[in-house]
């Protein structure tokens, strides 16, 4: 085993949303940062997004040889384009109960990690979210409020980029906006008649897609597949962003292919002294050390560091002295939905573009404050919708007919529910004993399920979809509901949650161990509920928070 020479004042675990602005945070307030990456450094020559398919070797049109060694992986946002970005999942298995499937996707092995892929909605929790407990009485509040938040919101949003429009909504608070990259003729019509039908709100995207230069980055210029790159730099994406800035200083050094297995401790002291981690590409265990330890590799992994990081005096799993670590497991449902067809205005489709990185948005509408509530569900969700006008693809017929046919314009618009799913301790993580991957580490057996309450939103979500549709006029109107299929939203949480008494949480309000002082997780795996809102611009802005609290105990010598 090669011991780390070089000891850091902090050591990062996870390059991606939280872990970049971690970096960026304490390498700028001048500590010593090293950062353990599992995957390689990202490069611009890495990005494909102008790169045509016929110039790849199976011009993108054999999944199932992406699908060989990413079953999983290849179900979101990866293919043949990019799919060496994703973990081999032969190599990084997981387990499940057979009645239990849960897909696990956006596993990503380079430098800033999902934020490579992610969708980029950035929306804020509101107070109404971070205390749901009181007004449903299901669960636990968050330990801290909106107030607490807001400022750190601010900042990460000025540094980020967020284009968007204000609305005024108190369940969903508005940001600090570029301008915003505006909804189509279609979704105009959509909006207004919503508004005035239903009460709910069309909103154009929150999303983190520059609309004006900011920090050396370009505006967006709509080529449309993100998720192969940026060579623009338009979108936020950590590796050429926080990361950047955060070896800029000379104060961070990255760890690349560095996969992290446990927390090493100092048990006389009850201190974290580094991180055991296996060499990638050598198989070798490694040890960096550091003065304090951070987790930021996503709630999952993050918790199954902790998992494996188990001894004698945390038998359980390390910082586990509730008990709760890995229980209360959530991840967003999102198998609701439906699609019409509004009219065209007299446009007509084309192949080239220009492609909008993100559509529109229907802010939360069920069971909010001093309104009617569900008699059949608590908390809610929201809805991510696209328009596209397209060709005829189905068009009938042969020759002439057919052409014609096909060149006949179709205004499609779709949308899908994002729903909050209640953190329940039969939700949980625990390491499989009988299964280790390809680098010699226990994995995550996963127990997910929906209870009554997700079966009953799922349904709720084809419902109104379905009276939304019809609100606008729209014509052939489909609904869908699929209550059996696993989530893969990719937004979960709640692993390790935040709370006041050490005896029910892992963390406290600033994502700091109740059990180990000088060990944070400053990821997702804090939430102590997870609203229906995508999470990620929460966890940088808490991780900002929680970075500005460990510099100040720092300097008062609490740590």
């Amino acid at each position: 085993m090669a011991e780390g020479k070089q000891p850091y004042d902090v050591l990062v675990v996870g390059s991606g949303a939280s872990g970049g602005w971690a970096c960026k945070r304490l390498a700028e307030a001048g500590l010593k940062v090293g950062l353990l990456e599992a995957g390689r450094p990202q490069s611009a020559s890495n990005f494909t997004e102008h790169k045509p398919a016929y110039e790849l070797k199976y011009w993108n049109l054999a999944p199932e040889i992406v699908r060989k060694t990413r079953p999983v992986q290849s179900e979101f946002a990866c293919d043949e384009y990019n799919y060496e970005w994703f973990c081999n999942d032969l190599e990084e298995p997981y387990t499940t109960p057979v009645a239990k499937p849960f897909h696990w996707l956006g596993r990503l092995r380079i430098t800033g990690g999902r934020t490579n892929v992610w969708g980029r909605i950035c929306l804020r929790f509101s107070d109404f979210d971070l205390k749901s407990a009181s007004h449903d009485g299901f669960g636990e509040n968050w330990p801290l409020e909106y107030k607490d938040i807001e400022p750190y919101y601010d900042l990460v949003e000025r540094y980020v980029g967020i284009s968007g429009l204000a609305e005024g909504l108190e369940q969903l608070p508005d940001s600090r906006f570029l301008p915003t990259m505006g909804i189509t003729c279609q979704e105009v019509l959509l909006r207004n008649r919503t508004k005035q039908k239903l009460g709910w709100s069309v909103i154009p995207p929150r999303v983190a897609n520059l609309t004006r230069p900011l920090n050396g980055r370009a505006a967006c210029h709509y080529c449309g597949p993100c998720e192969r790159g940026c060579i623009t730099r338009s979108y936020f994406n950590s590796a050429f962003t926080t990361v950047a800035d955060a070896l800029g200083t000379g104060n961070c050094t990255l760890i690349s292919h560095a996969m992290a297995y446990k927390v090493l401790m100092d048990r006389d002291r009850n201190r974290a002294k580094g991180v055991l981690y296996v060499d990638r590409n050598t198989l070798e265990m490694r040890e960096a050390c550091a003065r304090i330890v951070i987790l930021c590799a996503q709630a999952q992994e993050s918790t199954r560091i902790l998992l494996n990081s188990a001894n004698p005096q945390y038998p359980n799993g390390l910082a586990n002295s509730s008990a709760v670590l890995g229980h209360y497991f959530t991840a967003h449902v999102r198998s609701g939905g439906g699609s019409g067809e509004l009219p065209t205005y007299g446009a007509h489709p084309t192949l080239d573009g220009p492609n909008r990185p993100a559509g529109f948005y229907v802010a939360r509408f069920r069971n909010l404050k001093n309104r009617p509530q569900s008699k059949d569900f608590l908390r809610g969700y929201g809805f991510v919708g696209d328009s596209d006008l397209t060709f005829s693809w189905s068009a009938p017929g042969y020759g002439s007919a057919f052409k014609k046919a096909l060149l006949e314009p179709r205004a499609v618009v779709g949308v899908r529910g994002f729903g909050e799913v209640l953190p329940r301790w039969e939700n949980f993580l625990e390491i499989d004993p009988q299964v280790v991957d390809h680098y010699r580490i226990p994995v995550l057996r996963i127990h997910m399920a929906n209870s009554t309450n997700e079966i009953a939103m799922i349904k709720d979500m084809a419902e109104s979809a379905g009276e939304l549709l019809q609100a606008a006029g729209a014509t052939n109107i489909r609904t869908f509901a699929d209550t059996a299929s696993p989530r893969w939203a990719v937004h979960e949480g709640g692993t390790a949650r935040m709370g006041t008494d050490s005896k029910t949480s892992v963390l406290n309000q600033f994502q700091q161990s109740h059990d180990i002082k000088n060990l944070f997780v400053m990821d997702a795996s804090g939430f102590p509920s997870n609203p229906c809102q995508n999470p990620t611009l929460t966890i940088m802005a808490l991780c900002v928070r929680s970075c500005d609290y460990l510099i100040a105990e720092l300097k008062r010598g609490d740590l």
